[in-house]
């Protein structure tokens, strides 16, 4: 977003003295609470063109959707050939095996035979029963995401469904028709209720999709967007649709890629905390940090030295300049500061970890059940199993809330360190900008953070230790991966507004002090990101309206415009 620069009115006095050295003494505009579209409307991204093999899909690719790339998506040209000699194979087993969801019933009806002429109704009924869910529905994004999945998933050849089925799906996705995919009702075993919700609209029935910004039954939108009414699911072909794990994937896939954005956002205002507070740089010595052995650590550490390399503020001049005459050296700062690299390096352990788990489940075969050749080469087989339990990415969903709920949880004790004179080390009172007493400064802004952390915390408790059994017994253990990512993404939310309050304070503490700091410079990395905040929000004075501060402050926050470039 591009801004005009204006000058600061002739009788604030305050804030003609608060901007830092090294910078222009302007400062932006004030801006409306609610802010407004670019100037210049922002370039088309480039579309993302995807060849689906079963092995190859990159968190590249699915960061790319994510971010709201345009794609198109097929099936390698090999890979219809091959998915079609599996078909051919299961449905010449089925004259010898029973095979669940095939030529059986579901759960706990599994030992309900099937006739060959009930197989297509029941593909049918199977994603009317199973598309009960509710609540909100996935983002656009994330539903798509989902789709290509399970699409690169059937690819692989081992769900013994037709290539027409992931083409089907793919064909929705190219076209821009996305199926509303409701959230809750999912526990983590199966994408049961969202993906048959997807189902329906595959087969055009009535189940709602959204399409050019309009939202209706699949029946009328799927000709509407240049597809056919209707398609038709044969037998074996439904449940692979609802077996696996594809939506807690791509939803775990959306909170890596908003986590590591929030990652990188924690360093630079941790980093702008530290030049506020003039901190101590010995705790970022890389000798200490590489003898802890954690690889995550080192590189945190390397990113802030980086950020706040050639501040003149955190010296012994920088902190002597707020009371020269009382002066005494700090010798070390408080445990939230010089632990922050450690803390901040579980939650990079953490996703380097979801990585490499969702690589790998969006190249793996998690339907049951699977069908392989058999060892002497002679025809192929079904395989029942349980390769559609989330239990590794629920419990690393769990993992990644923990830890950004202690960054979280940390970013607040930094901001609560700023309103006080002792613990900032010479800050005005409450960060107010004008008579402190006659002004409150951001003392409630602070509180907005403090007030999120107890509902980060309860919403981090781990739902995968919390199975319960359902079905007649038959799914008598649950991976509850579907309400960790829930509560991991309402958790996201709250990491943003709180890191925004920390950026806001952060900011203000800076400017409160830059007049007794001039000659001495920022880092390099932190001017710049002082800068960036100030071109959007400007230094409080006496006290005023808050709520447009903190609003633009978490627009940044969410923007990703506060992504330091020793981040990039």
């Amino acid at each position: 977003m591009t801004t005009k620069v204006g000058r600061i009115a002739a009788g604030v006095a305050l804030l003609a003295v608060v901007c830092v050295p090294g910078q222009a003494t302007a400062t932006p505009e004030r801006r409306p609470s609610t802010v407004t579209a670019p100037a210049q409307p922002p370039q088309a991204p480039q579309a993302l063109s995807l060849v689906l093999d079963g092995g190859s899909f990159s968190l590249r690719d699915a960061f790319a959707i994510l971010a709201g790339r345009p794609v198109t998506a097929q099936l390698a040209a090999t890979v219809p050939a091959a998915m079609n000699r599996t078909r051919q194979g299961a449905l010449a087993a089925l004259a010898t095996q029973r095979v669940y969801g095939w030529n059986q019933a579901l759960g706990p009806l599994k030992d309900r035979p099937l006739s060959p002429e009930q197989a297509e109704q029941f593909q049918r009924n199977v994603l009317r029963s199973h598309a009960a869910g509710v609540g909100e529905p996935l983002p656009d994004n994330v539903a798509r995401l989902a789709l290509i999945l399970k699409a690169n998933q059937m690819a692989r050849g081992t769900y013994g469904v037709r290539p027409e089925v992931p083409q089907r799906l793919l064909s929705m996705v190219n076209a821009g028709v996305i199926p509303r995919m409701p959230q809750i009702g999912s526990l983590g075993t199966g994408d049961l209720q969202p993906q048959a919700a997807a189902g329906l609209a595959a087969l055009g029935e009535e189940a709602p999709v959204r399409y050019m910004g309009r939202e209706g039954p699949a029946s009328e939108i799927l000709p509407q967007a240049g597809l056919p009414r209707e398609f038709v699911f044969q037998a074996g072909e439904a449940l692979p649709i609802v077996s696996g794990s594809t939506v807690v994937a791509a939803m775990l896939m959306d909170a890596v890629y908003r986590a590591t954005a929030l990652a990188d956002q924690a360093e630079g205002a941790f980093a702008l905390f530290m030049e506020a507070t003039r901190a101590e740089q010995g705790s970022l010595d890389a000798r200490t940090h590489k003898e802890r052995h954690i690889p995550e650590e080192d590189a945190v550490a390397a990113r802030l030295r980086t950020m706040i390399s050639g501040s003149g503020w955190m010296t012994e001049e920088g902190r002597r300049r707020l009371d020269p005459a009382n002066y005494e050296p700090r010798i070390q700062d408080a445990v939230s500061v010089r632990a922050a690299p450690h803390i901040m390096a579980g939650l990079r352990h953490v996703l380097a970890d979801l990585r490499r788990a969702l690589v790998r489940e969006a190249n793996s075969s998690t339907s049951n059940p699977l069908v392989f050749q058999r060892a002497d080469g002679r025809g192929y087989e079904f395989v029942m199993g349980g390769n559609w339990d989330a239990s590794v990415m629920g419990h690393l969903a769990d993992s990644l809330n923990a830890e950004i709920t202690d960054v979280g949880v940390l970013s607040q004790e930094l901001t609560g360190r700023l309103l006080s004179p002792r613990w900032s080390y010479g800050l005005p009172a409450n960060l107010a900008g004008g008579t402190v007493g006659l002004n409150s400064g951001m003392v409630q802004v602070q509180t907005v953070a403090a007030a999120l952390i107890p509902e980060m915390q309860a919403r981090a408790t781990p739902a995968g230790t919390l199975s319960r059994p359902v079905k007649d017994g038959q799914e008598d253990h649950n991976t509850m991966a579907m309400a960790s990512v829930r509560h991991l993404q309402d958790n996201l939310d709250r990491l943003a507004v709180i890191l925004a309050v920390e950026y806001l304070m952060a900011a203000q503490g800076i400017d409160l002090i830059a007049q007794k700091m001039a000659g001495l410079p920022l880092g390099a990395v932190t001017r710049a990101l002082h800068a960036e905040f100030r071109r959007y929000v400007t230094p409080l004075g006496d006290d005023r309206y808050m709520t447009p501060d903190l609003e633009r402050a978490i627009w940044l926050v969410r923007d990703r415009r506060l992504i330091p470039s020793a981040a990039r």
